[in-house]
């Protein structure tokens, strides 16, 4: 599977996607106020329209979300990545981040797949 493609998305489909930056990175004070940074704002309108070519759709009602992370190198912390992407999502996979009541998420080292991640989003 290509980069940014889906296997003929339906339920349960498997996208890849470049991966997210860390959270710690996306949230930057403006005038007083906590606001997106670029790299997130950036991120989101990227994977809008990866995951818009590729067909996906909004899901409503519970889902469950598997991510699998190739890290681009052997350091960064999962956790640090999933709000951003599951944020990302939002509107596109799933109506709203809220309806993900089931999470499964994995960081691996494949050199052969460094910085992407697999994401599944399928209803409940």
């Amino acid at each position: 599977m290509g980069r940014g493609l889906v296997n003929r998305l339906v339920a349960g489909a498997v996208i890849t996607l470049p991966h997210p930056p860390s959270s710690n990175r996306y949230w930057r004070v403006w005038n007083g106020r906590a606001v997106k940074g670029k790299e997130a704002r950036d991120y989101q309108a990227l994977i809008k329209v990866l995951a818009h070519n590729a067909g996906m759709r909004p899901v409503e009602g519970e889902v469950a979300m598997t991510v699998t992370w190739f890290r681009a190198r052997r350091a960064g912390d999962l956790s640090n990545r999933i709000k951003v992407l599951e944020d990302a999502l939002n509107g596109i996979a799933y109506v709203d981040d809220k309806q993900v009541v089931e999470m499964h998420y994995y960081r691996q080292d494949d050199p052969n797949r460094k910085g992407e991640v697999d994401v599944e989003v399928r209803a409940l």
